[in-house]
């Protein structure tokens, strides 16, 4: 009996001595695992994450959690619980982040695409009003801003011929499309305090995300905190009657976190018929179920009201450019909607070499936009699915990493135009809705499936290969009714299967500088609309907007990791140019035009001049060299062959300053100078470059342990400049009346504000 009580408890020491305490260290904004953490125990005795951040240690204690990219922290374990150790990065050390956080792990230093990460800091740098204003500091890419809600973004070029809007780019807000069926993109309504990081891959070199032509853009929302319950309320106002208001409320335990954000964005404008609201609701949580399932849950509404001043002629922007343009002050035009997006994602693994990642979202949009030559009323509602598995391998004794899945996007879109009568009703009615012009329902709907594999062909040379395949189809349902000045236009379009492969090479010249190649290819897909001729017929002969994309480029530190710097020289190659040729005020067809040329060089360099406890200063500088040129293209009687490509300017400058010191003080200094750009394809007419500064100033001072103070204020525009933010390409003339090419941009403008944060 002796022997059995003394072997039982034999048994149960050994199992207590030998029993594993687990966990995954993620970083704290996107929830990306860190593979290779340093994890050091009081003894001094070392372990490491593996490739899925996931680590074992043997008994409690002190330990020590360090990663190049990431701050060190020390935490002392007292439970056997599965843990979560979350990290936050370094942005002077951004080349070692990891990326591609459901895909293939990374640092972005490994990289073979042209990757710009900007983090919390760089959005939190200036006003955190208008998105355009922390994009327009990235190199080679470009978003002229109208108004809050009147914006085109490009990159590379890509997406400048569109006349109102941004498409040719895909957007994801995490894993939820923001792009849709038609390839049209906004993510200028989201709100910027609920983003921590946002990842620009440029060029169509993202395989994993469709292959768009211009490239890839993802919004990581703010991760939920673990172990933390805190409330976070900021107050701006500033000039032209903004009011800005902010709660951020967060409660995280061991396993579970959850974050929800409001805001409301007031302005009266700087133009006349420019007044504008925002309210927006984010919420998001992290569920860690257990060692090999988590599930993450967002979603985002935004109701937006914003008059619409539009663009004016030359004679009204030099001489009066608040105004707004005559017809659209006339008709009081304006924008009212509604869009919500929500997304759940299921991350499973299966064992310590194979997971899988699922996401199901789903979204709408209800739009309500009085314009003076019609009133546009229109619902969209899509659906879809994203999943993929992840793995790793090894062939011939060399780690291979793999991800394949695929992505399936539907939306229904319905529209209905209606005659806007406001010039039969005395001044200051504004629109006023009429009969029905049309009456349309769309079903549109794509999947892509993908796979991308990164082989380690040594210690320091990556081969990556990928490979997009795209069918993209429409279905238009014309429901007003038939005569002979509304021909039915009901249809079908599909596309034929496009295969969009990517192949590059990533070298480590040294242990801190990377060069890197690759050849890929992208689309962009039509529009229904661009599809319809003007007799109702769908053109079946237009062809999709294709690119080859050749780059070359390098990154890394220098002088001791005080200096990091990329530089990238890159050629894309579009072919089937996609023209809007206009027919009538509201009326555009397309067609496919000839071909288009991206040359193009960028540089970015950030240093820490000054790195002390006491007082720290950043310095930034990056450029974009935009040579682009009409190769083919032929309009009609018209050649426009070896012009500029229209609407984006010849070169792009940023520099800058930020410091932040002991005793709370922080400012920064960002200088930004914008070259010329054509406005007709003809280039008988170039705006004029431009240069633009700004300031923001603050102190932040912890009031006690769990009392946070920030008080700011910011100048943009410090030396009044005349500009135009924001071009209107080819714009006609009607009526004889001069074309309207010029949105302005605000002049001398101000905000300041209160940030107040509480840890509970």
């Amino acid at each position: 009996m002796t022997k059995h009580v003394i072997a039982i408890l034999l048994s149960f020491y050994s199992l207590t001595l030998f029993s594993q305490i687990k966990g995954k260290i993620i970083d704290s904004q996107t929830g990306v695992a860190i593979p290779n953490v340093s994890i050091v125990s009081f003894d001094d005795s070392k372990s490491y994450s593996n490739s899925e951040g996931l680590f074992e240690i043997k008994e409690k204690g002190t330990y020590t959690f360090e990663h190049l990219g990431y701050l060190k922290i020390t935490r002392t374990i007292a439970s056997e619980n599965y843990l979560i150790i979350q990290m936050t990065l370094k942005p002077s050390e951004l080349n070692e982040v990891i990326i591609d956080a459901n895909h293939i792990p990374k640092a972005l230093k490994k990289s073979v695409t042209t990757t710009n990460i900007l983090t919390k800091k760089d959005i939190e740098i200036g006003n955190d009003i208008n998105i355009a204003q922390v994009l327009n500091r990235t190199p080679g890419l470009y978003m002229q801003s109208g108004a809050l809600n009147t914006n085109r973004l490009t990159i590379r070029g890509i997406g400048s011929r569109n006349l109102f809007g941004t498409s040719k780019i895909r957007a994801y807000f995490k894993d939820i499309p923001l792009t849709n069926g038609s390839g049209e993109t906004n993510i200028e309504d989201f709100e910027l305090n609920t983003i921590s990081q946002i990842n620009i891959s440029k060029g169509a070199t993202s395989s994993i995300y469709g292959a768009g032509l211009g490239g890839t853009i993802q919004l990581t929302p703010t991760n939920a905190n673990l172990n933390e319950t805190s409330g976070n309320s900021e107050f701006a106002f500033g000039s032209f009657g903004l009011f800005k208001s902010t709660l951020n409320f967060n409660h995280g335990t061991s396993k579970h976190s959850f974050r929800g954000v409001y805001s409301n964005t007031n302005s009266d404008g700087y133009r006349d018929n420019n007044n504008y609201d925002r309210q927006t609701f984010t919420l998001a949580s992290n569920h860690f179920i257990n060692e090999r399932n988590e599930l993450t849950f967002l979603g985002s509404y935004v109701d937006l009201k914003a008059f619409i001043p539009s663009s004016i002629n030359e004679d009204t922007f030099i001489n009066n450019p608040s105004a707004a343009a005559f017809t659209w002050r006339q008709s009081q035009g304006f924008e009212d909607s509604q869009r919500g997006i929500f997304g759940v994602t299921w991350n499973h693994t299966y064992k310590s070499d194979l997971k899988q990642v699922t996401s199901v979202f789903t979204s709408f949009r209800n739009g309500y936009e009085p314009r003076p030559f019609n009133i546009l009323d229109e619902n969209t509602f899509a659906y879809g699915i994203r999943s993929r598995l992840l793995g790793n391998i090894q062939l011939f004794e060399k780690p291979l990493n793999y991800t394949f899945g695929g992505e399936y996007f539907k939306d229904n879109y319905k529209s209905k135009t209606f005659e806007n009568l406001y010039q039969d009703f005395p001044p200051g009615t504004g629109s006023v809705q009429g009969n029905q012009l049309s009456n349309f329902e769309e079903d549109r709907n794509y999947y892509n499936l993908f796979f991308e594999v990164n082989y380690e062909l040594s210690n320091k040379t990556t081969l990556v290969v990928g490979l997009n395949y795209n069918q993209t189809s429409y279905d238009l349902d014309d429901r007003f009714p038939v005569s002979v000045s509304n021909p039915d236009q009901s249809g079908i379009f599909n596309f034929d299967g496009i295969f969009s492969p990517k192949i590059g090479l990533s070298y480590l010249a040294s242990k801190n500088i990377n060069i890197y190649s690759s050849i890929s290819q992208g689309f962009s897909p039509i529009s229904l609309e661009e599809t319809l001729l003007p007799d109702g017929r769908i053109n079946t002969d237009l062809e999709p907007e294709t690119g080859w994309n050749y780059e070359i480029g390098t990154r890394g530190t220098l002088l001791n990791s005080k200096l990091q710097f990329s530089i990238a020289l890159y050629r894309l190659d579009v072919r089937n140019l996609l023209v809007a040729r206009r027919t009538a005020q509201d009326q555009f067809i397309g067609i496919n035009a000839g071909q288009t040329l991206h040359d193009g060089l960028e540089l970015d360099l950030s240093s820490n001049l000054i790195d002390k406890e006491k007082f720290k200063l950043n310095a930034f500088f990056n450029y974009s060299l935009n040579n682009y040129k009409f190769e083919d293209f032929v309009d009609g009687d018209n050649d426009f062959s070896g012009n500029d490509l229209t609407g984006v300017p010849s070169d792009i400058l940023n520099a800058g300053l930020d410091f932040n010191s002991k005793i709370g003080v922080y400012g920064t200094i960002n200088f930004q100078y914008v070259g010329q750009q054509p406005i007709t394809d003809s280039n008988s007419l170039y705006s004029d470059s431009y240069n633009l500064t700004n300031i923001k100033i603050g102190f932040q001072k912890s009031i006690s342990e769990k009392l946070k103070l920030n008080v700011f204020y910011g100048l943009d525009n410090v030396f009044d400049e005349d500009y135009a933010s924001q071009i209107l390409i080819n714009a006609r003339s009607f009526g004889g009346s001069q074309p309207r090419y010029f949105y302005p941009g605000n002049p001398v403008n101000y905000y300041t504000g209160l940030n107040i944060n509480y840890m509970f």
